[in-house]
């Protein structure tokens, strides 16, 4: 047999002999391996490659049956690099090698991205236990409630301070009507004449958004313009929410946050009637309810913060009341508005599984 078909011969059963050429792909975010080196006779395949930038498959030369490209990129490991697929492997090098087949990313770690995520805001109404509010009081739990989430999230927190839902929504007279409700100025086409903040939300929200409202604590203001009724609390609920849901966005109740009052050693709801109403409110117009004052008064019980030394929280209560309060038994410190407003996320998580999969 001639020199010429002996080399002949012995490559074809070297490249019989060697693994498959194109590198496996692996589902995910790594990067490809490294270019195989070509040759006139046979080559091996690259390293595997780490996780990287966009992958782009390696240029192709003409095919030789004794060249090959560069392996496909390992899995990557489930840490946080969520920079994107791998690049692929460079062109084989020597005689007539076929490019690195497109590096195939390694898995993408479960939590960390937010690019499929579409971009959503956290409207918040409420009054001054809601309301960001100044330091060292009082601060509302609505002002430190966007740290929860991760960057996919605004949060635009319009509660303002001393405002019932009424006075929140409209422009309440100080006159009450014949049903016992305070008057409300009408616009030129017979409606209720709006506040700012509200036509902002109104104008801004948009589908998959959230408007979280509560209300309550002024509410029983026995006169105008804060005063509203049971019925009219709820009403107003409602006209939230169905302006919401209107713009594909998703209403969410809580009931009013409990002032510290002790029976003795133990801690006892307050808020009367407007909690049971926003459970009501709640059930009405199809809306969630995150049942805050229940959850603030478990929370004053596990704390112990009954009994409170002078029957009331001051200026002079010492001890956690006094650290958790400002110098009054309703508003949050900076020490406890932390504490309110992880009550309110951790219930998200436990009740909105689709909000909770933006916290982080």
């Amino acid at each position: 047999m001639s020199t010429r078909s002996n080399l002949v011969c012995l490559a074809a059963a070297l490249c019989l002999g060697l693994a498959a050429c194109d590198g496996a792909k692996v589902d995910g975010n790594g990067s490809g391996g490294a270019p195989g080196s070509g040759g006139a006779t046979s080559s091996t395949g690259g390293a595997p490659g780490s996780g990287g930038a966009t992958s782009t498959g390696g240029t192709t030369g003409t095919p030789d049956a004794a060249a090959t490209g560069g392996a496909g990129g390992a899995a990557r490991d489930a840490g946080s690099d969520t920079a994107g697929p791998g690049s692929g492997g460079a062109p084989g090098s020597g005689g007539h090698a076929t490019g690195g087949a497109s590096g195939a990313g390694g898995a993408r770690d479960a939590g960390s991205d937010t690019a499929a995520q579409p971009p959503i805001t956290i409207w918040i109404a409420g009054d001054s236990t809601v309301a960001t509010g100044t330091a060292p009081c009082p601060i509302g739990w609505g002002g430190l409630f966007k740290p929860f989430f991760n960057n996919q999230v605004t949060v635009t927190n319009s509660a303002v301070a001393g405002r019932s839902v009424r006075t929140w929504l409209y422009f309440p007279e100080l006159t009450m009507d014949a049903t016992g409700e305070c008057i409300l100025p009408l616009d030129a086409n017979g409606n209720p004449q709006i506040q700012p903040h509200w036509q902002a939300m109104l104008t801004g929200m948009k589908a998959g958004d959230y408007l979280f409202i509560q209300f309550g604590i002024n509410d029983s203001d026995p006169t105008c313009d804060r005063h509203v009724g049971l019925d009219a609390f709820k009403a107003s609920y409602g006209v939230m929410a169905q302006a919401a849901q209107a713009r594909g966005a998703h209403p969410v109740f809580l009931t009013p946050v409990s002032s510290i009052a002790c029976s003795g050693n133990v801690p006892v709801a307050t808020r009367g009637g407007y909690v049971p109403a926003t459970m009501q409110a709640g059930t009405q117009f199809g809306v969630p309810v995150i049942d805050l004052n229940k959850l603030s008064v478990a929370l004053y019980t596990q704390r112990g913060f009954c009994p409170i030394p002078g029957g009331d929280v001051s200026a002079t209560t010492t001890g956690p009341v006094g650290d958790f309060f400002c110098d009054d038994h309703t508003h949050f410190s900076a020490t406890g508005a932390p504490d309110v407003a992880a009550l309110v996320a951790n219930a998200v998580r436990a009740q909105l599984p689709a909000l909770a999969a933006y916290m982080k």
